[in-house]
C-alpha cells in the first residue's frame, strides 16, 4: 500500500536545510491544525472556545465574589488568562495524539523532515488560538465584570499574557507526547485544566494554599504569568514584573524541550517495538 505524504512534509534534496525546516515548521503546522480539528468549524469553535470561557468567567466571578467578598474583576481576570488552556492544552494534546488516532502518524514519521521543525510547527496555531480566546475573555471581563488595565502598562500585561499562553501550550505538548502511550490522552488534559484552577492562583491566592500546593503551583504554567498580568493591570512596570515573566518563560521552555525529548524517545521506541499503529 502506498501512502501519500502531504507536499509540505516531503523533504527536498537537502532535508536538513534551513529552508526545508521552515517549510515543515510553517506549512506542516497549518496543515496539521486544519486537518485534525473538528472545532475549526464555526459550529464547534464558537460554543467550545467562546461559549465555554464566557460561562466560566461568569460562574467564577459570581461564586468568588459571593464567597469571599472580593471584587468580581479579580476572578474574571484570573479566569480570562486561564481559559487559554482550552486551546493550549487540549489543542496540543490533540495535535500530537490525533496523528496516532487518525492513523496518520506512521506516514508522518516516515518522512525525513526535521523533527524539531515538525514538532515546533504544531505550537503556532495553538498559541494564536489561545491568545485569541484569552483576549476575548479579557475584553468580556472589561466590558461586563469590571476588569481594568492601566493604559501605561498595557504592553507589559500583553507581554506577560503571550509568555503565559506559550508556557501553557508547552505543557500541552508534554501531555500530547505522553498521550502517545495512553488510550485516552484527553483525561490527562482535563486533569491539567482542573489543576490550573486549583494550584495556580486563578481563583484562590497562592499564598493561602498549603505549602505543598504552593510548590506544585510554582512548577506549573500560569502561576507566575498570571501574577505578572495582575500586577501590570494595577500599574506595575516591566522592571517590577520582569522576574515573573522570565520565570514563566523558563517554565515554558523546560516543558517544551522536555516534550520534544519525550516525543523523540517514544518515536524511537515505537519504531523498535512496532507500536506506531497500536490504539
Amino acid at each position: 500500500m502506498t501512502v501519500a505524504v502531504a507536499p509540505a512534509l516531503r523533504s527536498p534534496a537537502n532535508p536538513g536545510s534551513l529552508r526545508a525546516a521552515w517549510r515543515v515548521f510553517w506549512n506542516g503546522g497549518l496543515l496539521s491544525y486544519g486537518a485534525l480539528f473538528n472545532w475549526a468549524r464555526p459550529s464547534i469553535y464558537i460554543p467550545t472556545l467562546i461559549g465555554g470561557p464566557t460561562f466560566q468567567l461568569l460562574f467564577f466571578a459570581a461564586l468568588g465574589s459571593y464567597a469571599t467578598h472580593r471584587d468580581p474583576a479579580y476572578f474574571a481576570l484570573g479566569n480570562a488568562v486561564q481559559v487559554s488552556a482550552l486551546a493550549g492544552v487540549f489543542g496540543m494534546t490533540m495535535a500530537i495524539a490525533n496523528e496516532r488516532w487518525f492513523g496518520t502518524l506512521p506516514a508522518l514519521l516516515a518522512t525525513p523532515a526535521n523533527r524539531a521543525a515538525l514538532f515546533a510547527g504544531r505550537f503556532i496555531p495553538h498559541i494564536v488560538n489561545g491568545l485569541f480566546v484569552s483576549l476575548y475573555a479579557v475584553a468580556f471581563g472589561v466590558v461586563f465584570l469590571g476588569v481594568h488595565f492601566e493604559p501605561s502598562t498595557l504592553g507589559v500585561a500583553a507581554l506577560a499574557l503571550v509568555v503565559t499562553v506559550f508556557s501553557c501550550t508547552a505543557i500541552g505538548s508534554m501531555q500530547g507526547a505522553i498521550s502517545l502511550r495512553l488510550r485516552d490522552g484527553l483525561f490527562g488534559a482535563n486533569l491539567l485544566m482542573m489543576g490550573f484552577l486549583i494550584f495556580c492562583g486563578v481563583n484562590i491566592p497562592l499564598q493561602v494554599l498549603p505549602g505543598w500546593m504552593q510548590v506544585i503551583g510554582n512548577l506549573l504554567p500560569f502561576t507566575h504569568g498570571l501574577e505578572a498580568v495582575r500586577q501590570a493591570a494595577r500599574g506595575a512596570g516591566l522592571d517590577a514584573v520582569a522576574g515573573l515573566i522570565l520565570t514563566e518563560l523558563l517554565i515554558g521552555v523546560v516543558y517544551a524541550v522536555g516534550a520534544f525529548l519525550l516525543w523523540s524517545y517514544l518515536e524511537r521506541s515505537a519504531r523498535r517495538n512496532g507500536t506506531l499503529d497500536v490504539r
